[in-house]
C-alpha cells in the first residue's frame, strides 16, 4: 500500500460493488422476500460529486433491487450492472463504453466475487471489513467498514489528489 497516493493520480473512473461496499454486509428480508439494504449518505454525496466532476461511476453487483437502481440513478450513476453473473464481462463493457484503460479504474470490492476484477484494475481497494483474500490484493484498505463511508473515503482521496474536491465551481446539493 506504500504507493497508494501515487496510484490516485491515475484514477479516471470508479466501480463499486453493493453488498458489503455501498451497503453493510447485513441485509434484512421483508415479507415479500425483497432484500433491504442500507445506503450511506456520505457515500451518496461523494458518488454524486464525482459524477458532477466528470468521473464515470459504475455499480457491478450480483444482487438485484429496484431501490438500488433508483438510489444510484438518482445520484447520476448511468452504468448499473445488476444480477451480474460475470463481473469481468460487465467490467469490460464499462471499459469499452468509456474507452478507459484498466489501469485507470479504481474498484472497491469486499468479497470473492470481486477478486477477478480487482486483479485487473489499476487501483483495487476495499473496506476494512473485507475478506482476507480481497485485502491481500488491495492497494488500499479503508479505515471504514462497507456501508459506513468507505466509498466516500476513496472518492474523496482521488478527487483531492486531482484538485477536484470541494471546488467552488460545483453546485452542491443535499441527497
Amino acid at each position: 500500500m506504500a504507493f497508494f497516493k501515487e496510484d490516485l493520480m491515475k484514477v479516471k473512473a470508479f466501480i463499486f460493488d453493493v453488498d458489503g461496499v455501498l451497503s453493510t454486509e447485513c441485509v434484512t428480508i421483508d415479507s415479500d422476500g425483497e432484500l433491504l439494504r442500507t445506503a450511506n449518505t456520505k457515500d451518496g454525496f461523494a458518488i454524486q460529486y464525482a459524477v458532477k466532476k466528470g468521473y464515470p461511476v459504475a455499480i457491478i453487483t450480483g444482487g438485484t433491487s429496484n431501490a438500488i437502481e433508483t438510489r444510484y440513478r438518482g445520484l447520476g450513476v448511468k452504468d448499473i450492472y445488476m444480477t451480474s453473473k460475470d463481473k469481468i464481462a460487465d467490467f469490460e463493457d464499462f471499459l469499452s463504453k468509456y474507452n478507459i484503460a484498466e489501469d485507470n479504474i479504481m474498484y472497491m470490492g469486499d468479497d470473492l466475487p470481486d477478486y477477478e476484477v480487482m486483479q485487473r484494475v489499476g487501483v483495487p481497494t476495499c473496506p476494512k471489513n473485507a475478506v482476507v483474500q480481497i485485502k491481500e490484493i488491495s492497494s488500499y484498505i479503508s479505515d471504514m467498514d462497507g456501508g459506513c463511508a468507505a466509498v466516500r473515503d476513496v472518492i474523496e482521496q482521488v478527487l483531492r489528489a486531482h484538485g477536484n474536491w470541494f471546488a467552488t465551481d460545483t453546485k452542491i446539493q443535499s441527497i
